[in-house]
């Protein structure tokens, strides 16, 4: 399982905040997905964050499905995606004792979104913070922990109840924004320059909310 570091330049002395990012599917057909987001993970490294981007999908593995219910026939990659994301947590805990791991975030796109989502359902009490760009599949936790933030695309549906109403969006402190311009497909390193200001500054925005 490949793993890549954005580590920030900042006083070693201080605890660390620590940010996961999960890719979105491309068809098992590169495995340097987990690269695919520099943008993002660059920014957030040079704004104080340790970020960690794991390549979820493999060349043999099983393809993600796409027929059927997809909230039940995904379930098996997002279950692997989540004790993908648990051994890099407790990997962390073992080897970086300078990590302030109450405030940990996880972000995903697309379906690393989905799998961002069970995470919260799984293990809630192991995020302070999950932030969606776009998954379409999995429902969000109607929770006020961990706090859940998604940024919309401006050309795709989410599936019915994948969403939080308006009233639990307040009843959860839940923040979900839409974009005007920014599709779903271009939430990786193919959005070009407004875009890709738009999305780091909405991800720095959440992450630091008290």
């Amino acid at each position: 399982m490949p793993v890549a570091y954005y580590r920030p330049k900042i006083d070693q002395a201080r605890k660390q905040k620590l940010v996961i990012f999960n890719h979105g599917y491309s068809g098992n057909k590169d495995e340097r997905d987990y690269l695919a987001y520099s943008f993002l993970c660059d920014y957030l490294a040079s704004k104080g964050f340790l970020v960690v981007s794991i390549q979820h999908d493999l060349e043999n593995d099983e393809p993600l499905a796409m027929i059927g219910n997809l909230q039940e026939t995904r379930i098996p990659n997002w279950e692997k995606g989540v004790q993908n994301i648990l051994f890099v947590l407790n990997d962390f805990k073992r080897s970086h004792m300078n990590i302030d791991y109450k405030h940990v975030s996880l972000i995903g796109h697309s379906n690393g979104g989905d799998i961002a989502m069970l995470f919260a359902h799984t293990y809630p009490e192991l995020m302070d913070k999950i932030i969606s760009l776009d998954n379409r599949r999995m429902p969000f936790p109607r929770t006020k922990h961990p706090r859940i933030y998604s940024l919309r695309s401006s050309d795709q549906i989410a599936d019915a109840g994948v969403i939080p109403t308006e009233e639990e969006q307040k009843k959860f402190r839940i923040k979900v924004v839409k974009s005007a311009n920014i599709t779903h497909n271009a939430m990786d390193e193919s959005a070009n320059e407004v875009q890709r200001n738009a999305i780091n500054n909405y991800l720095l925005d959440c992450i630091t909310q008290k």
